[in-house]
């Protein structure tokens, strides 16, 4: 369970929102911080990526390098 303190504009929003489509102020919080984990869990990923590729523990290809190991050079 979560119980946060929204700033009073935010809330008036929320619920502006919630009472016109007809959904909860629950669904839309759950909705918000799912797709902001999505984007913090990728860009952490690409962060990590990152650092491997600058410790010279990752391959990088160039787009010619992939196009032909797929064969897509012809």
């Amino acid at each position: 369970m979560l119980a946060i303190r929204l700033p009073e504009d935010m809330e008036r929003r929320l619920s502006d929102l919630a009472k016109s489509t007809g959904r909860t102020k629950t669904y839309y919080a759950r909705e918000a911080i799912a797709r902001y984990l999505e984007d913090l869990e990728d860009v952490y990923q690409a962060e990590s990526v990152l650092e491997r590729v600058r410790k010279g523990q990752e391959r990088v290809y160039t787009l010619d390098e992939l196009e032909q190991r797929r064969g897509l050079d012809g």
